[in-house]
């Protein structure tokens, strides 16, 4: 099916569902019927149980994202940018983030602009070796606008958050490595193999526990020591209600893999 027709492809392997971008004649560049299609994809994965972790990755061997669609927002005056694009491209992207399944970025190509601003919402990021990182706005008189200049800042320096952007740089993996970015570098050819026993590795928790580990991880980032602390108390008293606790002590001690259920 053509890229037109299909531009996320959703497949489930095993307990990993793998979201694949697949607009590689535009160099996977994301436009209002993209993200459309990428969080009814991303809501499908959400509800199928036996999906324990999500990959996302882009098709073809230049770009995860390369970008939005410039001729597109040259088109456009700020309140209609507002309400349609800006609209969707937010939520989608604060989807991800907020998903109770652990994501994972294959990161096969470039992430320039919107790519970079999605990696940010993503838990774990693998990048190619090859790939190149930015948020080059700023070059065509823009700014960040999909989250970017709010996550960017909430995860690496301050003074090397605004260079970024300021600047409008690109970033080679190692560097994004260096900086926090991304988890590490890997050679293309094998991004997707470490990835899926990454992802593979992850779903053997327990997928409740990932849940909770991750809203309290979340949710406490935002809030001050003392309220993340009584937080976190929280989560870990109803992980302690699940069976799935139970199981992996219980494994423990009697010396064998545990079987999680997610209950």
């Amino acid at each position: 099916m053509s890229e037109e027709l299909n531009p996320i492809l959703c497949e489930r392997q095993g307990a990993v569902g793998v979201l694949t971008i697949n607009r590689p004649k535009t160099l996977n560049a994301l436009d209002t019927p993209t993200l459309l299609a990428l969080e009814a994809a991303l809501t499908e994965l959400e509800r199928d149980d036996g999906v324990r972790v999500i990959l996302i990755t882009g098709a073809g061997d230049k770009a995860f994202v390369a970008g939005g669609d410039i001729a597109d927002l040259n088109s456009r005056q700020g309140l209609r940018h507002y309400e349609e694009f800006a609209e969707v491209i937010h939520r989608v992207f604060r989807r991800f983030e907020v998903s109770d399944k652990p994501t994972i970025g294959a990161i096969n190509g470039w992430a320039l602009g919107g790519g970079t601003e999605l990696l940010l919402t993503l838990d774990i990021r693998l990048v190619a070796e090859e790939a190149r990182l930015g948020l080059p706005e700023i070059t065509l008189g823009l700014f960040p606008g999909a989250g970017g200049s709010q996550r960017l800042i909430r995860q690496v320096p301050l003074c090397r958050a605004k260079e970024l952007m300021f600047t409008g740089a690109q970033i080679t993996a190692a560097q994004a490595v260096e900086l926090g970015l991304c988890n590490r570098a890997v050679p293309r050819a094998q991004l997707m193999q470490e990835a899926m026993a990454l992802a593979g590795q992850i779903a053997q928790k327990s997928p409740l526990t990932l849940k909770l580990l991750k809203r309290a991880v979340r949710d406490g980032a935002e809030m001050p020591l003392g309220a993340a602390l009584a937080h976190e108390q929280a989560m870990i008293g109803l992980v302690l209600d699940s069976r799935d606790a139970h199981e992996g002590c219980s494994a423990f001690l009697e010396k064998r893999p545990a079987q999680f259920t997610g209950a």
